[in-house]
């Protein structure tokens, strides 16, 4: 999990693609950086806010002035995906004494206008996460684009393959379907697009520990602690 607090990334940092196992919100005080990650690709300066879910994943290109990043912990109530807040310095004064109390700010002030890049390699990742079965040959080849290509350039602008990026956003529908799920884990993974219930265990137990029947006793346990 990130540490809560302010990070200072030093000029031209990289950060390679890393995986957060708990969601946080990150606001740009200063500086600016470049993400690419499961809800793609864009340029943050200050007063952008990035909400990162749960398990998901991303790579950083600071510029030349570095960055200082404000994390708060995840609230409900905001969707993975960037924004921006006017004002930082309030944020930041809150964060002080109560960093919850701050991310409930964000919440009520943060508006969800920051533009995504829109190249290819970003129009395949929104289709990806939309439709993890989407065939990347065809896609390349209505695209105008070398389907040999497409991997590589993919991989420079994401930091991971079409192919892994696919599979990381099936799992992540599955994770979160397992919540409500009745039925066998077989046939999630069925529903899902797996290949089989051992290829839907490896899957969510590599990114996220633990296999998917512990994930969902705990959603069992945490809706009835709601409804207690």
């Amino acid at each position: 999990m990130t540490g809560m607090g302010i990070g200072v990334h030093a000029a031209n940092e990289c950060l390679p693609r890393h995986r957060h196992a708990d969601g946080y919100i990150a606001v740009v005080l200063g500086g600016g950086y470049h993400e690419a990650g499961d809800e793609g690709r864009f340029a943050a300066h200050p007063g952008t806010v990035v909400v990162h879910g749960r398990w998901t994943a991303h790579f950083d290109h600071f510029g030349n002035r570095g960055a200082r990043v404000l994390n708060l912990p995840a609230i409900p109530g905001l969707a993975p995906g960037a924004g921006t807040i006017a004002d930082v310095d309030i944020v930041a004064r809150i964060a002080e004494r109560d960093p919850v109390a701050a991310a409930e700010h964000v919440r009520a002030h943060c508006c969800a206008d920051v533009g995504l890049s829109n190249d290819w390699p970003d129009l395949l990742a929104a289709v990806l996460r939309c439709d993890p079965d989407t065939p990347l040959a065809p896609w390349a080849r209505h695209m105008k684009l070398d389907p040999a290509s497409v991997s590589r350039g993919f991989a420079r602008a994401y930091g991971v393959s079409p192919k892994r990026f696919r599979l990381e956003a099936r799992t992540r529908r599955a994770i979160a379907a397992l919540a409500d799920w009745h039925g066998s884990l077989a046939d999630l993974a069925a529903d899902q697009g797996f290949a089989d219930q051992a290829h839907l265990t490896r899957s969510v137990g590599a990114m996220t520990g633990v296999p998917p029947v512990v994930i969902r006793a705990k959603s069992v346990q945490a809706q009835g602690k709601q409804t207690g």
